[in-house]
């Protein structure tokens, strides 16, 4: 799938991103592209010394992208360091430079559970979800300076949890203005609706990391003999620090008697009533994340009109429970 803004490397360029990194006499034995992904290039490589490495690229920052789409690259490696000095299963990172939007990381041996699951059988697949919820909640012990995301300069920063996550929402919103993208609602009453939440969000008194994409695409699993253990979480360009119970969003795009197993994972307890109105608020912030990335992607047309109508559909049930 070729996606408009994601980098073409061949494997000649890849090699010497990693000789550049990693050392200049390198050989190298095999290479694979991934192309599933909707933003950075990926690419694998075998070296002859025995280690399998994937070699991420960022789009080139000339290119138009969504108001909270700069330096992702950093945000990622930030997401990456951080969270496994946390305990966090994650590749081992190689090589990470944010400037030049490289990260060079450690090949999973197993393999996406959106694509595993169908071999799983449900009483192991229950299992994995609470285990997946616990190992995720491990990037809620990391406490960042402020909230909001972590890239340098950036306007959707603060000090109080309100105030940052009003600000991605309202970047959010511009950019789909901008597009001429319609929603559900009107534009200026789905501000209002949010800015009606500040007292809710400021519940929030920490700025704890969330990786904010762990649906099943970005877990990885594995087989262990007979059975299927939970391996690492991938991806983290998404990731800010803010209300913990954000990362329920993803973790929660899964068949509605996952849903409480996965939350039970995470949390080791049910969610209190304003965890539930939060948490609604964040997925649809992802919702509309989802709108608006269509008309940067660069998507084909039956893409484009999927995910347009499942983050409509999302938005639509979300905004009528908060009577807009």
């Amino acid at each position: 799938m070729e996606i408009a803004i994601r980098p073409r490397l061949d494997r000649a360029d890849v090699e010497a991103l990693v000789r550049g990194a990693l050392g200049a006499g390198l050989e190298f034995t095999a290479h694979e592209e991934f192309k599933d992904g909707f933003f950075n290039a990926a690419h694998a490589l075998a070296l002859a010394d025995g280690r399998h490495v994937v070699v991420k690229v960022a789009p080139d920052k000339g290119l138009k992208l969504l108001s909270y789409e700069v330096d992702l690259m950093a945000t990622e490696i930030e997401c990456f360091e951080r969270g496994l000095a946390a305990g966090v299963p994650m590749p081992r990172l190689w090589h990470a430079d944010p400037e030049g939007g490289v990260m060079i990381i450690d090949r999973l041996e197993g393999g996406q559970l959106y694509r595993a699951r169908a071999d799983i059988p449900k009483d192991e697949l229950l299992v994995l979800r609470k285990e997946i919820g616990a190992q995720a909640a491990k990037y809620a012990t990391v406490t960042g300076e402020r909230f909001g995301y972590p890239y340098r300069g950036g306007r959707m920063a603060a000090d109080k949890w309100s105030d940052a996550f009003l600000a991605m929402i309202a970047d959010i919103l511009d950019d789909i203005e901008e597009q001429g993208t319609a929603l559900p609602r009107p534009i200026d009453a789905v501000r209002a609706m949010f800015e009606a939440q500040r007292d809710l969000l400021d519940e929030v008194v920490r700025p704890a990391l969330v990786h904010f994409d762990l649906w099943d695409g970005n877990i990885f699993v594995k087989r262990d003999g007979d059975g299927w253990v939970f391996e690492a979480f991938i991806d983290g360009e998404r990731a800010f620090y803010g209300d913990p119970i954000a990362e329920l969003v993803s973790l929660q795009m899964v068949p509605d008697e996952e849903k409480p197993v996965a939350a039970e994972g995470f949390l080791g307890r049910p969610m209190t009533v304003s965890e539930e109105r939060r948490l609604a608020l964040y997925r649809m912030y992802l919702m509309l994340i989802l709108v608006a990335e269509c008309k940067v992607r660069g998507f084909e047309p039956e893409q484009e009109a999927d995910q347009l109508k499942w983050a409509n559909d999302t938005l639509e049930r979300d905004f009528t429970a908060f009577g807009l």
